[in-house]
């Protein structure tokens, strides 16, 4: 071990534990107790020789020799307290005291020691202390000035010094001197290259932790513009940093949250108070652009202020929150679909206690009464109406738990379709015959428009003629006496494209979205509830998804209302997707489905 590492051992064992954490304290501590206290035990270490040399002492020298032991004893001070502007308060008091006794003993303000008053500022200088070096002007500028006064009063002693001692003094006290201020020269550079080298280590810790820390850092003008951005903005939004300094990263926030971006910096600014606030900004991928959401604490920069201008900066925080906010999004979805789940099955049960209720009334009372046909002394005629009556109702339940069973099968997956070619107009005009007795008896023109070559396609005949009548049967319940209904059919290069279209009530904008949802009549909030489950849409909805096609709705108040199917000519079960709507909850529009507004 070198002798500068055990001398620097021996020094920082004299530090006060206060201090010995913070780097910068502990050199000035360091270079004020090696100063005074090497200085100290080195003059009084040579005590013994300059005696020899010298003889008995006079009273001057033995003032000069016992004050080498105040440095000893304030160094002993500031590692026994801390009190780092005190110990530079009482040395700099010691010295100017010493200088003014050997100067009052030696001729004033002519002596050889009045110059060492000029010391006691550049001492207290290495405190780095505003207070501590006022205070050492005051002390040295009053010596001073109580020499002068004395001197001019006449009031000092006479020198008893010989020319030879006075010289010998002088050079002393040169050489002293020198000594002293090559101690402060050296202490102040060890300072100065301490704190060099202190900024350099925070320089590359900050520089490290800017380049791999996740968040990004940077420093905004009260206007949003970049002064600084750190590295790891290219990772966030894939661009280099320098590209996103002044207007960069704000022409990257989404418009919408240009507002919530610019007011949370003004906030910062002004308030002086952090601020958060989180945003979407376009990030750069490789598969195209697209928006990230960014969480931002801010806060001002307090050493940037510029009071005069009113300029202030703000450091900001950014970090990506997009998985955040995907599972906050999934949450609220989450919960909107258990609210919809609940309010479709109180739907579910209103429907079908209306639905299973009414035909089975009409069933047990009309047979109720063909039973006690003595009692109620039916003929023949009434007989067959009741018997009709009863018929028609159990074709309704029929139908109604029909439909339920295709939905439930759909929904489990085991609704099979059968791809056979057919043809499609006879299958158009099958089902036509069987609607049109039902829309002249409603005084509704049902009409069909379709080329006569209409070719044959290859799909599930049953499942298209039950679309066809689904769809019929919703326009002409819908459509008044003196309405229209009109089914159509083209193709179009693969896809054979069907519609139909009425003159109805049409369907409200808010019913738009929620059409196609199991039990929902559209109509049901404007025109009364008509006879139905509400399940033909969706059927219709759930086969055509299927079959691979596509289904649209157009539709407007009092104007009507036309859905227009696409099915693929040539159908085969692999192609099957698996975009069914479900009983419970009910579901958002499907992607093959458009619901649009018609525009007037």
């Amino acid at each position: 071990m070198t002798l500068f590492k055990i001398l620097r051992e021996h020094l920082d064992s004299l530090l006060h534990p206060s201090v010995r954490g913070d780097a910068m304290a502990s050199a000035r501590h360091r270079a004020f107790i090696a100063l005074r206290m090497g200085g100290g035990l080195a003059v009084l270490s040579g005590v013994p020789v300059y005696l020899a040399v010298r003889g008995a002492p006079s009273m001057i020298e033995v003032m000069i020799l016992a004050w080498f032991i105040s440095p000893i004893l304030i160094s002993y001070f500031l590692s026994r307290t801390g009190r780092f502007e005190m110990a530079h308060i009482l040395s700099s008091a010691s010295l100017a005291a010493l200088v003014f006794a050997v100067s009052v003993q030696t001729g004033g303000m002519s002596s050889f020691a009045a110059i060492w008053l000029i010391a006691v500022p550049l001492e207290a200088a290495m405190s780095a202390s505003r207070r501590v070096v006022t205070a050492a002007v005051a002390v040295a500028l009053g010596c001073a000035a109580m020499l002068a006064v004395l001197e001019s009063m006449n009031a000092l002693p006479p020198s008893h010094l010989s020319s030879d001692v006075a010289s010998l003094f002088t050079g002393l006290c040169i050489a002293l001197a020198t000594i002293y201020a090559a101690g402060l020269a050296f202490g102040a550079e060890s300072l100065a290259r301490t704190s060099k080298h202190l900024l350099a280590v925070e320089e590359r810790r900050y520089r490290l932790l800017a380049r791999n820390i996740s968040d990004v850092i940077a420093r905004h003008r009260a206007n949003g513009d970049l002064n600084f951005i750190s590295p790891a903005a290219e990772v966030l939004l894939g661009v280099p940093g320098p590209t996103l300094l002044l207007h960069g990263l704000f022409d990257r926030v989404h418009v919408a949250d240009r507002p919530r971006y610019l007011t949370a910096l003004s906030d910062a600014a002004r308030g002086g108070e952090a601020s958060s606030v989180e945003f979407r900004v376009r990030r750069e991928s490789p598969h195209g652009p697209e928006f990230a959401w960014v969480e931002m604490r801010c806060r001002p920069l307090e050493p940037t202020q510029d009071q005069a201008s009113g300029a202030f900066e703000v450091v900001s925080v950014m970090r990506d929150v997009t998985e955040r906010k995907m599972q906050e999004q999934a949450l609220e979805s989450a919960r909107q679909e258990a609210e919809e789940a609940g309010a479709s099955k109180s739907r579910f049960l209103a429907t079908m206690s209306h639905e299973l209720r009414t035909p089975l009334n009409a069933i047990i009372g009309f047979s109720e009464m063909i039973a006690r046909e003595d009692e109620m002394k039916l003929d023949a005629a009434r007989r067959r109406e009741y018997a009709g009556l009863i018929n028609e109702s159990g074709l309704h339940l029929l139908s109604v738990v029909n439909g339920i069973l295709d939905m439930s099968k759909m929904e489990s997956g085991k609704f099979e379709l059968v791809s056979e070619p057919f043809a499609p107009r006879e299958a158009l005009s099958s089902c036509c015959n069987l609607m049109v007795l039902k829309a002249r008896d409603s005084g509704i023109d049902l009409s069909t428009r379709m080329p006569s070559d209409l070719p044959q396609m290859t799909g599930d005949a049953r499942a298209f003629k039950q679309i066809l009548l689904n769809l019929l049967s919703n326009a002409i319940k819908f459509t008044g006496e003196g309405g229209s209904v009109t089914v159509s059919a083209q193709v179009e290069g693969r896809e054979l494209l069907l519609r139909v279209a009425d003159t109805g009530i049409g369907i409200g904008k808010d019913d738009l979205a929620r059409l196609g949802n199991p039990f929902f009549q559209a109509g049901a909030s404007y025109q009364g509830r008509r006879e139905g489950t509400g399940l033909g849409l969706s059927i219709v909805k759930n086969l055509v998804s299927l079959h691979g096609g596509e289904m649209k709705v157009e539709s407007e108040l009092d104007r009507g209302t036309t859905v227009s199917v696409r099915l693929p000519m040539i159908f085969a079960p692999a192609m099957k997707p698996s975009n069914i709507t479900t009983l419970a909850p009910a579901p958002r529009a499907d992607a093959k489905v458009t619901l649009v507004k018609k525009i007037a």
